[in-house]
């Protein structure tokens, strides 16, 4: 690394951590921890985080939408014990699961949940954040239950609003987005930390009534814990449903923040290793004091926006949160909490992408439903119950959109046979029938391909059905029993099923699974080097088996009659099983 590029990096690093300190600060407070622990998840996780991981930009530590998701676990009267002790055994057992996923390269596993989902719980997230910051903001309670018995208590107690913790908090809100409107440049949420401290000490504000982070836990100044969290076996299993809910979501956060910032870099990612560096970085934190965390999209986009150009920025930033432990810890204790929450209304509002919404309700209903069913999810159920839904829905929308097979009729048209909607003056023959299958084969589709065979089956007159399956994929033991049910119901009735262009992989499965042994070699016609060639076969021999009488149509009878000469003169001569050993990929 050169001085230009330690220059960038350093620079870079200064920048996320005057952002990390605010958000450290405010996101303890969504996650019902002391302000301390979201500046512990800041430091050492983020050093860990930025050395292991394969991202050059992407920034490990606190996120809102996982903080809430520890907060409702914290504060949900499910923890008896420490809180801090609790989160940090709940970071542990993530980390462990990412690196056991890392290790197992199940990066893939992040792509089956669906964006939607992901859009319905940041978004229910962001409405849940702001809800929770209502009576910081006025300087009531908010009462205990559901969002909205909470909305409600909260209303009931608006004739007690408090003037100066109203009125820290819409400035602060005003402030950060009057820079954000004028000087984008300008880090609001750090000027709105600084001028709440400063107003704190110059104003006393404390004996106005308003509260500072001093009053819930304050912040000692000091390096961050190294500890195992005490806590029992018993409690570790208890936390296992809740663990698993928040290391699905920290995987999708981190792996979208890193995958949208590559996109922009161009650097290649191996998703396998930033499974294990997310995994180490909770592990530090699980040690470290600390909770939970991800890749922070805000601290990592401006990290990469800030020109960093190596992970020694990220890896800085931490180190440069410690020192600010060490030496601004006490100061931070003026920080007054309606500041705090007037920044995270910001935060809350940043969360609604009322654009995305937009986007998402004019999807495919299966998009409609995974949003607007994990939304409701976030509102009605615990937020680890509402990941479970989430990932449910879309597991649901995965099989059911692979199991859908694309079957058409084949059809003869200018002379060749075409893969397309077919008319009655394409159809091949009166006796004889083909339908080109496309699709997953495995047994979510089995159901769907029986009726596509009895619909071609069900006309007495066809006395040979092709089944083309040159596009078709993954033949499981299920759709095998398909094809072999079909095969004997038609030899029973004196008619025929001939099974076209499979690749040698799927010969392979139709052996194990025991297809080879019902169907005659005759009935199998693998597929060849030349596109059709298979097809073909199987078209004249099946004009043998209706003694030439096949009733089809003047196009097809030349297209046979043609390719017929055709085959008797050309060198593949293979008989059709043996046919598969040498087929190459193109053919069908």
């Amino acid at each position: 690394m050169d001085l230009k590029q330690l220059g960038r990096d350093s620079s870079a690093s200064l920048a996320i951590t005057l952002i990390a300190i605010p958000q450290g600060v405010a996101y303890a407070m969504i996650a019902g921890l002391p302000p301390a622990v979201g500046l512990y998840a800041s430091a050492i996780p983020a050093i860990v985080g930025s050395i292991a991981r394969s991202s050059k930009h992407v920034v490990t530590g606190p996120t809102n939408a996982l903080s809430l998701l520890v907060g409702g676990f914290i504060t949900g009267g499910a923890v008896l014990i420490d809180p801090v002790a609790a989160a940090m055994a709940l970071a542990l057992l993530v980390g462990l699961f990412q690196v056991l996923a890392g290790v197992l390269r199940l990066g893939a596993i992040v792509d089956y949940i669906s964006r939607a989902v992901v859009l319905g719980y940041i978004t229910g997230a962001g409405l849940l954040i702001g809800l929770g910051q209502l009576g910081n903001l006025t300087g009531t309670a908010m009462g205990v239950g559901g969002p909205l018995t909470r909305l409600h208590a909260w209303s009931l107690t608006l004739g007690d609003a408090q003037i100066a913790p109203l009125t820290v908090g819409a400035a602060t809100v005003a402030l950060i987005v009057g820079l954000r409107r004028f000087a984008p440049k300008v880090p609001g949420p750090v000027v709105a930390m600084m001028l709440g401290i400063a107003a704190s000490w110059l104003l006393d504000l404390r004996n106005q009534g308003v509260r500072v982070v001093g009053d819930l836990a304050p912040i000692a100044a000091g390096l961050p814990p190294l500890a195992l969290p005490d806590v029992d076996l018993a409690f570790m299993q208890a936390l296992l449903p809740v663990a698993f809910a928040a290391t699905v979501l920290s995987l999708v956060e981190s792996s979208s923040v890193a995958r949208s910032i590559a996109a922009r870099s161009g650097q290649r990612l191996e998703m396998s290793r930033e499974f294990i560096g997310q995994g180490l970085a909770n592990i530090a934190a699980g040690v470290g004091g600390g909770y939970p965390i991800s890749g922070s999209l805000s601290r990592s986009g401006l990290n990469y926006s800030s020109g960093a150009t190596s992970r020694f920025s990220g890896a800085l930033s931490g180190v440069l949160v410690i020192l600010m432990l060490l030496v601004a810890g006490p100061v931070m204790n003026l920080t007054p909490i309606a500041s705090l929450a007037g920044l995270l209304l910001v935060v809350a509002y940043d969360l609604v992408d009322v654009v995305a919404i937009r986007y998402v309700l004019r999807a495919l209903w299966g998009d409609r439903l995974a949003f607007l069913g994990t939304l409701i999810g976030t509102w009605t159920l615990s937020l680890d119950k509402a990941i479970y839904l989430g990932v449910a829905i879309s597991l649901v929308l995965f099989v059911r959109r692979a199991s859908n097979l694309n079957i058409r009729e084949l059809a003869v048209r200018r002379g060749k046979i075409r893969e397309s909607a077919l008319n009655e003056d394409e159809r091949l023959s009166d006796k004889v029938r083909a339908i080109h299958v496309e699709g997953s084969l495995f047994f979510g589709a089995a159901n769907e391909l029986s009726d596509a065979l009895d619909d071609v089956m069900r006309t007495p007159d066809v006395k040979v059905f092709i089944v083309r399956l040159k596009r078709a994929r993954g033949v499981d033991y299920t759709t095998a029993q398909v094809l072999i049910a079909a095969r004997r119901r038609l030899e029973q009735e004196g008619r025929h099923l001939l099974l076209v262009g499979m690749v040698p992989a799927a010969m392979d499965l139709l052996h194990r699974v025991g297809v080879t042994e019902v169907f005659p070699d005759e009935a199998l016609y693998p597929t060849e080097r030349e596109w059709f060639v298979a097809m073909d076969r199987a078209m004249l021999y099946a004009r043998g088996l209706v003694d030439g009488e096949m009733g089809a149509t003047p196009a097809l009878t030349v297209y046979l009659d043609e390719r017929e000469r055709w085959l008797s003169t050309s060198q593949s001569v293979a008989t059709p099983v043996m046919a598969a050993e040498t087929a190459g990929p193109q053919g069908a």
